[in-house]
């Protein structure tokens, strides 16, 4: 089971490791912080506990912000 992961220049299809992945799993393994990036689904804003499955399209956006 794959999904494809669409992160800055990445488009890549990754392996779905294991049962009940989550996005907050997938931004540990890519070490980055939920404080910072706005995760789509399919096309949807979802939440960290949202599951991924099988041929899901995972775009994560990086917010920037300053002061």
């Amino acid at each position: 089971m794959t999904f494809t992961l669409i992160f800055k220049d990445i488009s890549e299809e990754r392996d779905i490791p294991k049962e009940s992945y989550t996005i907050k799993d997938l931004l540990n393994d890519l070490e980055l912080s939920s404080q910072t990036i706005v995760p789509k689904q399919n096309g949807e804003l979802v939440i960290e506990e949202s599951e991924i499955h099988d041929d899901d399209e995972i775009r994560l956006i990086q917010i920037i912000y300053g002061g």
